[in-house]
């Protein structure tokens, strides 16, 4: 009976060490496979834009004039949009929301770093930035008038 309680607690540890030397394996070459697709992404080159995705726009490229701009879209699901832009000295922040007709919309708050807000603006926004972070203009309807607007809009940000 011992020597059959000696067997079994052999064969478990040996059963034990072996399935750790295969993920030990499997992690390895999961690291080498990373790694490989790692430095074939860094030669391609990667074209960014300024794209809406969900409810948020990040602003990461300038174009040919300096200016941040994007495109976005109100709609019943996404009633407000977040912009988020990094201020990376003091700057006279100039925002501006493009409409291609008439509509309610505005910049509704602009949130530091810190997280201290302001607002509401109109649909042109000028404002110091004195911290350096990131910042979020939140555009939405304009809940003093009727007729909330649907549909693309522009926005452009100066800094």
């Amino acid at each position: 009976m011992r020597n059959l309680a000696i067997l079994l607690l052999c064969v478990f540890c040996f059963s034990c060490g072996k399935k750790e030397n295969s993920i030990d394996t499997t992690s390895t070459e999961t690291i080498q496979d990373t790694t490989q697709q790692m430095e074939v992404a860094d030669k391609e080159p990667v074209i960014e834009n300024n794209l809406q995705t969900g409810d948020t726009i990040v602003m990461n490229v300038k174009n040919e004039k300096g200016l941040y701009t994007a495109e976005g879209t109100l709609n019943s699901a996404t009633s407000k949009v977040y912009i988020k832009f990094k201020n990376e000295n003091s700057a006279n922040l100039k925002a501006k929301i493009i409409l291609p007709e008439g509509g309610n919309i505005r910049f509704n708050q602009i949130i530091a770093p810190d997280k201290s807000s302001d607002g509401p603006f109109g649909m042109d926004l000028e404002k110091k930035l004195e911290q350096k972070g990131d910042y979020i203009l939140v555009i939405g309807h304009s809940q003093m008038a009727e007729n909330p607007y649907v549909g693309k809009f522009g926005v452009q940000l100066e800094m």
